[in-house]
């Protein structure tokens, strides 16, 4: 089915403008995907990201503001984040050593493990969105890439 029938809307004003409310509309349905998987362990998919962000500087600790500055939802306050995982016992928090305004972030064991399943369950949902082939989604990811850079 295509956008204009999903969407209810008989014509768009141009190709880029039906593109762009067709990538809005693509991240409302995979997010939606993503978050279904991920809910029964009671995980959000920005905190799925924040473990993800965490998780690639392993054992090394990451501060905020990196994880922060990696974060794909850019809206999101990376810091009620990690608190909010820190009360999981997926995270833990240390002072820097050599900056005390920052605070150093490292994945628990059980963080790595809660991961390891969250990774699997992404994994799924990627993997059920199968219809393009290697080639399609490498020229997809050159076309966005592309838009986004100025």
């Amino acid at each position: 089915m295509g956008l204009e029938e999903q969407i209810k809307q008989k014509a768009f004003a141009s190709e880029a403008q039906k593109a762009l409310v067709n990538i809005n509309y693509t991240n409302g349905y995979l997010s939606s995907q993503l978050h279904s998987s991920l809910k029964e362990y009671a995980i959000s998919v920005q905190q799925f990201n924040v473990l993800r962000i965490i998780k690639g500087q392993h054992p090394k600790p990451v501060s905020v503001n990196e994880v922060t500055t990696r974060m794909i939802d850019k809206m999101s306050n990376a810091s009620r984040l990690v608190d909010k995982l820190f009360a999981k016992n997926l995270v833990l928090r240390t002072p820097c050593s050599y900056d005390k305004r920052q605070v150093d972030i490292t994945l628990t064991d059980k963080g790595i493990s809660l991961l390891d399943k969250l990774n699997k369950c992404v994994d799924e949902v990627i993997s059920s969105h199968d219809k393009l082939t290697k080639v399609e989604f490498k020229q997809l990811n050159l076309l966005l890439d592309k838009l986004r850079n100025e």
